[in-house]
């Protein structure tokens, strides 16, 4: 019993693997089956053409905002120069052969080339050349910079070029789209974009010989050596800045980049233009650095927004319109102040003899004056 039991078991035990084989088997049919019946066939030529037709509808809208950008830059480019700087090496701290940008604009009956200083510091007007969009070179017939806020003038003798279109700084808001227009490592005319990445960036330390002067718009859009100078431009095709710098530990671009608002560059431009220097504002007044939220509130102000007076220069523009020690200064002119940096630009900006509003909070009451500033001349006698 015991034997037969055993070939039993020898005979019948590959039985339940076969079932569970042909089950399996049985299974993977239908499964596949059922399948085949959901699974798309292969593309025919009137689906693949259908699926065509779609991807044209649907980019349509994306293909008319890229047809605005090729539009902004076939209208920009013919204003935007490279400058080439070439000093043989000879004049002390700067690396010879250096390139940069620029963009055109018109003043009265003349042309001139709006640039950055840092680029042109060292060189004599003989030692540039101008390189247009249409291949042409010139030479500028006499350099103009102001050290405060890092602008070259260039002037040019010639009648046969094209005009960038100056826009408003003061307009942008953070998140607008912008394009940079520039020579990175040599490579002129080259456009890049992004957006404006924040307003207002001051008491940066820049490789630049220092710039008193900063109002910085921050963006994202790629800027790299041999950008300086270049154009920042809006939606409408009109210059809104002029890429200056970067944040970088490599010395490349990292998505950080900082352009000077066209409205102080313009400023400082014309005054370089008709004056030959630039006339800054002086108000007279001694600020509080450390004016933080918490003395704000102490104050009674909901923000930290504005700069707080802690003293006043005796026969000053700030004397003669009875500003007083502890006065924080809320707006100048129309602009309402964030820093005692912010008002320092502010002041400095505003044509010397022009009366202006401002308005201050004393004892916690607004105060409306009006001032008119001095030259910064008054503040070294």
């Amino acid at each position: 019993m015991v034997q037969q039991e055993a070939r039993r078991q020898l005979t019948s035990a590959p039985v339940l693997p076969i079932a569970l084989a042909i089950l399996l088997f049985f299974s993977l049919a239908f499964v596949k089956a059922a399948f085949s019946q959901v699974r798309p066939p292969g593309m025919t030529d009137s689906e693949r053409n259908q699926i065509y037709r779609e991807i044209s509808q649907e980019t349509q809208v994306l293909s008319k905002q890229i047809s605005l950008l090729k539009k902004i830059v076939k209208v920009v480019r013919p204003a935007v120069v490279h400058i080439e700087i070439n000093a043989g090496g000879y004049r002390r701290n700067r690396q010879p052969d250096e390139t940069g940008s620029g963009v055109i604009f018109k003043r009265g009956n003349k042309f001139f080339v709006l640039s950055n200083r840092h680029l042109v510091r060292y060189a004599d007007a003989d030692e540039l050349t101008i390189r247009l969009s249409d291949g042409r070179e010139l030479r500028p017939t006499s350099i103009r910079v102001d050290a405060g806020t890092d602008i070259a003038v260039l002037e040019l003798d010639t009648d046969r070029l094209t005009a960038a279109r100056i826009g408003d700084s003061a307009q942008l808001e953070i998140g607008d789209y912008i394009l940079a227009i520039g020579s990175p490592f040599g490579l002129n005319h080259s456009v890049t974009h992004g957006i404006v990445s924040a307003k207002g960036r001051r008491d940066l330390e820049l490789a630049t010989d220092g710039v008193t002067y900063q109002d910085f718009l921050q963006i994202d859009a790629s800027i790299n050596p041999g950008n300086s100078g270049g154009p920042l431009v809006n939606l409408k095709g009109e210059v809104v800045g002029v890429n200056t710098a970067i944040a970088s530990t490599s010395g490349r671009n990292e998505g950080v980049g900082f352009a000077i608002p066209i409205n102080m560059a313009m400023n400082v431009a014309e005054q370089l233009i008709d004056k030959g220097s630039v006339a800054r504002g002086f108000l007279g007044v001694s600020l509080d650095s450390r004016f933080s939220y918490d003395a704000a509130v102490r104050l009674g102000l909901e923000t930290a927004r504005g700069a707080k007076v802690t003293g006043i220069t005796a026969n000053s523009a700030a004397a003669r319109a009875r500003v007083r020690a502890g006065d924080v200064i809320l707006r100048f002119n129309g602009t309402w102040i964030d820093s005692d940096a912010h008002l320092v630009n502010q002041v400095s900006m505003t044509p010397v003899g022009n009366p202006v509003p401002m308005l201050v909070f004393r004892d916690g009451q607004p105060v409306e004056l009006t001032v008119t500033v001095g030259p910064l001349e008054d503040s070294v006698r």
